[in-house]
């Protein structure tokens, strides 16, 4: 573009030049060429004016050209200004922020949804030991442990959240951490999100997979973990997301459920935003 720009007066300038060497020449010899060509005095002043109307009228249209570029690229910045402004002042109102609350439970994932994820080879709703090579699980699927995790939130500020993304989730337990990540080198996996019609809270369900030698959840014991961490993506409805870190502080349970479900009481939940609102336009194109 800068090249455009720096030929287009060049050429003005060098056209005006050889009009006005011309005029010059045909000035200097306009005695030889009055032996020849009769009134060459008219002839040389019709190209003076030639030359000077040749060169005020291009560069009188140069001048409304380079006007006419800068008004244009002013008023796309302004515009590419007015839409950002006008997306950041929707994602400021129409983000979600949830809170993690009342109790979460661990228990070992429904079989049949096992066997569904390994016949049909999804990876929806699932994370993995980072530790772990997802192939070896498929050819080994009896040496390791398919965990599902639930967890009540709330919205306590925004919109109403159409889609949870998990991005890291770690669980400390007796000085060991269990890092889970997405599979198949995704950055995130989307959670499922179950709505309880007796309870009228939403849940997040999460599963893992994890090997069975690490014993990270025995399903007839009490399983004590001091903290869990969770790096997710929020979406709301309008398709605004925010980025954060909820840390799970909670009492471990005393005793467990018949199916051998741990139920742990959260006592805190806290949420540090780590992404402000922006609109995701990957949701809305599809």
């Amino acid at each position: 573009m800068n090249n455009k720009k720096s030929i287009l007066p060049i050429s003005i300038l060098i056209a005006s030049l050889l009009i006005l060497i011309f005029s010059l020449v045909a000035l200097v010899l306009s005695y030889d060429l009055a032996a020849i060509i009769d009134v060459i005095g008219i002839r040389i002043a019709a190209l003076v004016i030639a030359f000077a109307s040749f060169g005020s009228s291009s560069f009188f249209s140069y001048i409304i050209y380079t006007h006419n570029r800068t008004v244009s690229n002013i008023n796309d910045d302004l515009n590419r200004r007015a839409e950002l402004f006008r997306e950041l002042q929707f994602a400021s109102s129409n983000y979600s922020i949830i809170e993690f609350m009342d109790r979460m439970l661990i228990y070992e994932e429904s079989s049949r949804y096992v066997e569904r994820f390994l016949l049909k080879n999804k990876t929806d709703f699932h994370m993995i030991d980072n530790k772990i090579d997802y192939s070896d699980v498929q050819k080994n699927v009896n040496d390791y442990q398919f965990i599902s995790i639930r967890i009540p939130f709330r919205v306590i500020e925004g919109k109403v959240v159409a889609n949870i993304a998990l991005e890291k989730l770690s669980f400390d337990r007796e000085n060991k951490r269990f890092e889970f990540i997405s599979l198949e080198s995704k950055t995130s996996t989307q959670s499922f999100i179950l709505y309880n019609e007796l309870t009228k809270r939403n849940n997040l369900i999460m599963n893992l997979i994890v090997k069975k030698s690490d014993k990270f959840f025995i399903s007839n014991q009490i399983n004590v973990f001091s903290k869990i961490k969770v790096n997710l993506n929020i979406t709301s409805l309008l398709s605004v997301q925010v980025k954060g870190i909820n840390e799970l502080y909670f009492t471990n349970p005393e005793q467990i459920e018949g199916d051998g479900t741990n139920t742990y009481k959260i006592v805190s939940s806290n949420f540090t935003l780590t992404e402000f609102p922006k609109i995701e336009h990957s949701r809305l194109n599809s």
